[in-house]
């Protein structure tokens, strides 16, 4: 089997799944963190939806999947500049991964030997206009997660050995996901991550039945199981494009931006990009509802995604952040 899980057969886990959709309309939200139990279909709903969302346009083999041979990094051996077309990247990034891996080496000696700038890209080019997924992302080692939050801040890779330099883009929408029991994030890439869930395992028969009935004719009776769900997927992904192009247009009142400020005060969020990325992501949302206007409808049904990570922990307070943003909605935003 080719072709990844359909991203429509997925049963519940409807946060997560919309915190993914609104990715793909805008790319600029910052990523997704998903924390919760093993097995509950995280790594299964990024595959999915980079398989539904349609192929990017790339310069002919270059290695950052250029957009337009304008655009491909210098150092590239000349390309004749041919179009094609290829999947949404999605690339792995593994714990134990080097930062050589993640960024890319340099040949020293053939630089030193032959004047060439000879470069072995590394994951951040794979990913770039796609999706970077590392799983037990709060178990990764501190020196990689600096290069991440370097790169994320710029949208571009930069390597620099005995006096070299290669850059190249390096835009990529960042999925982690990891279970909190095991490690905690550090803030300064929890805060890069524009909207976080927590997905739990079912817990009623009915649900869990279905898990596996899905999944049994995935494996035995795909062309079946395909044929039923990936016209699904091509709705979705209508919808979602259509939600791109419609973007631009959307209206955003006053009140709604009023309505973010206030939000985010009376959580105490620090900084100012609880709020940015509040208002892209309800913009996001309303796009996908086919809304001409941003109303607080569509902020209240996003807060907790895009807020929960960004609270300071109270002591006194035992309910989960979910919860404490959740009541504070109802407070700020009846």
């Amino acid at each position: 089997m080719t072709q990844p899980f359909p991203f429509s057969a997925i049963v519940e886990q409807q946060a997560m799944k919309q915190a993914m959709v609104l990715t793909a309309i805008d790319p600029g939200i910052g990523g997704v963190l998903v924390f919760g139990d093993r097995g509950t279909g995280k790594s299964t709903v990024v595959r999915a939806l980079a398989a539904l969302l349609p192929e990017i346009s790339v310069v002919e083999g270059c290695p950052v999947n250029s957009a337009k041979p304008a655009d491909v990094p210098a150092w590239v051996t000349p390309l004749p500049g041919h179009m094609i077309t290829k999947p949404t990247p999605v690339v792995d990034l593994p714990l134990g991964a080097t930062e050589d891996r993640v960024v890319g080496a340099l040949d020293i000696e053939r630089a030193l030997t032959r004047g060439e700038k000879a470069f072995e890209p590394g994951l951040l080019a794979r990913a770039n206009r796609g999706y970077l997924y590392i799983d037990e992302v709060n178990l990764l080692e501190d020196h990689i997660v600096d290069l991440l939050l370097d790169v994320a801040q710029s949208g571009e890779n930069v390597v620099e050995r005995e006096g070299l330099s290669i850059r190249h883009a390096a835009r990529f929408v960042l999925v982690g996901s990891g279970n909190p029991e095991e490690g905690e994030l550090r803030p300064q890439l929890l805060d890069r991550f524009g909207l976080s869930v927590e997905v739990r395992s079912p817990r009623d028969i009915d649900t869990r039945v279905e898990v596996m009935r899905r999944r049994d004719a995935y494996e035995n009776n795909n062309a079946a199981f395909m044929a039923k769900w990936v016209p699904q997927d091509m709705a979705l992904r209508a919808k979602i494009l259509t939600a791109r192009a419609h973007l631009p247009t959307l209206k955003t009142p006053g009140t709604v931006l009023h309505d973010c400020a206030a939000l985010c005060i009376a959580l105490g969020s620090d900084g100012l990009r609880g709020e940015l990325t509040l208002l892209r992501a309800a913009r996001a949302q309303a796009a996908y509802e086919g809304a001409k206007t941003v109303t607080r409808k569509h902020l209240k049904s996003i807060a907790a995604s895009a807020l929960s990570h960004r609270l300071r922990r109270d002591p006194l307070d035992e309910a989960g952040s979910g919860t404490r943003v959740a009541r504070m909605v109802d407070e700020v935003l009846p």
